[in-house]
């Protein structure tokens, strides 16, 4: 594996050409400069990253077109994932913007769900996760999620932890766009540095919801 050395402005270029021509034969036209220009560089990336923060993957360009009306046969957006447990880890997506991290638990099954409601719900671990997305959302970072409108019926409207009990699923992300730094190797040192701050909320997932 090549060494990562950041991600080339006709990265960047490539995708906001994609959206306006997403064709087979646009793509293939194409292909040489989404391997060396964003294919390439995310695996670098990924593989740099990977004793710290888990084995990292890049997701396939091609979309699953099969139940969908839209018939684009390709994805406007490079994803990356470093998997800790089943549907959590950390993220990176790049596209015509620039890039973007993010960190937690996308997937919300019901055991899931259950466990994450009731680590919230417990005054130790709830308050714990309740210090660790103020301190996200204060460094820039939005909180997401699958969530329901109302509380839970279980915990109650007025429990001090409601809005988080309202989530199915839990992630933060924070879109960086085109900084200066992307299309170097300095990226990977600030790519570094955003997953470390995600870090708490990956570990209690881990934790507390497996």
């Amino acid at each position: 594996m090549s060494s990562f050395e950041g991600f080339p402005s006709e990265s960047l270029t490539f995708y906001a050409e994609l959206e306006d021509n997403n064709t087979r034969e646009w793509w293939l036209d194409h292909k040489d400069v989404y391997e060396r220009a964003i294919r390439g560089p995310m695996l670098a990336l990924l593989d740099e990253l990977s004793e710290e923060f888990g084995e990292g993957k890049a997701f396939r360009p091609n979309r699953d077109i099969r139940f969908s009306k839209d018939k684009s046969p390709y994805k406007t957006a490079q994803g990356g994932y470093a998997s800790t447990a089943e549907g959590t880890g950390y993220y990176l997506h790049l596209d015509a913007e620039g890039i973007a991290v993010g960190g937690g638990c996308h997937m919300a099954t019901p055991p899931k769900t259950a466990r994450l409601r009731s680590a919230i719900d417990a005054t130790a671990s709830g308050e714990e996760l309740e210090r660790i997305v103020e301190a996200l959302r204060g460094a820039g970072y939005t909180i997401e999620g699958e969530r329901t409108q109302r509380v839970p019926r279980e915990f109650g409207a007025d429990h001090p932890r409601a809005e988080l009990l309202k989530h199915k699923s839990l992630t933060a992300g924070k879109v960086l766009g085109a900084p200066e730094w992307l299309d170097t190797p300095e990226a990977l040192d600030r790519i570094r540095a955003h997953w470390t701050e995600l870090r708490p909320l990956v570990e209690w997932l881990n934790e507390h919801v497996g």
